[in-house]
């Protein structure tokens, strides 16, 4: 009869995990302990089509989309800063009702070790890539004028690869617009732009000496980050952290050299409690 309750249990627990949900978040596979993805800046919850299949393994799995990254015809007047950024992922991760492991990319990891920071009850563990904390004075450059100069529509998958190369073009053709001539971009350049540029005028280390939840760093070979942040964050972190660099690959490593990520990820994954999250 034990048994019976127990399996009853575990199985209206699994439906109740599946139920959970957030306007912000899109529910894609698994249930048990929440994880949410949270992308960086052009991309969207829809390019982790690759991820989420492995990830559901470990817990139910989130995709999030932040401001300015929810479609073209979407308005919004609200501030660029980082605060308004990680307030809105709190919004989304507070509806899931219990703390969760924030796998986050680029701005994404940045927004998710700042949440981290602030409201360490909604947090149990991170997953940072590719970024670091201090862009003071180097965020904008020649990534302006090029970003301005994308055409309005792509009319074909071909001009995106052209354009973005193979690896980023998949990325963004699962993160653009779809329109019935071709892809658009998915926000607006100017957002974009004026986002980065706050990086560049202040630095996160505060925030990231705050935390206190288990993280893995995984840093780029060809990394976008200044030389050396990364391993000095992971330095700071102590017995917490866990640090991983991905030679030979760029960025977008989950997608650049997806199965060095996956293993790092899992391995990572693993070592946490049971009931974490």
């Amino acid at each position: 009869m034990a048994q019976g309750y127990r399996a009853r249990r575990r199985r209206w627990l699994a439906a109740q995990d599946e139920a959970v949900g957030s306007d912000l978040l899109t529910h894609r596979g698994g249930t048990g302990r929440p994880l949410v993805l949270v992308h960086g800046l052009m991309g969207r919850g829809s390019t982790w089509s690759r991820q989420t299949p492995w990830l559901s393994r470990f817990g139910a799995v989130y995709t999030y989309d932040a401001p300015w990254h929810r479609g073209s015809d979407i308005d919004d007047s609200g501030s660029i800063s980082t605060e308004r950024f990680v307030a809105d992922l709190a919004d989304a991760v507070a509806e899931l009702g219990r703390p969760a492991v924030l796998v986050g990319h680029s701005m994404g990891g940045l927004h998710s070790w700042c949440l981290a920071a602030e409201r360490p009850d909604l947090v149990s563990a991170l997953v940072v890539e590719d970024m670091a904390p201090d862009f003071v004075g180097r965020t904008i450059g020649a990534w302006e004028p090029w970003l301005h100069a994308l055409p309005a529509e792509f009319t074909s998958a071909e001009q995106v690869f052209d354009e973005f190369g193979p690896v980023a073009g998949r990325y963004f053709l699962e993160a653009f617009d779809r329109t019935a001539s071709g892809w658009r971009l998915h926000g607006p350049p100017t957002r974009w732009i004026e986002i980065a540029a706050e990086w560049g005028t202040r630095d996160y280390w505060r925030q990231w000496e705050s935390g206190r939840a288990p993280v893995l760093l995984v840093e780029a070979g060809d990394s976008v980050t200044p030389a050396g942040q990364m391993r000095r964050m992971w330095e700071m972190a102590g017995s917490r952290a866990g640090y991983v660099r991905v030679d030979g690959a760029g960025h977008l490593v989950h997608d650049d050299a997806p199965q060095a990520y996956r293993d790092a990820v899992e391995s990572f994954l693993a070592t946490l409690p049971e009931d974490a999250g």
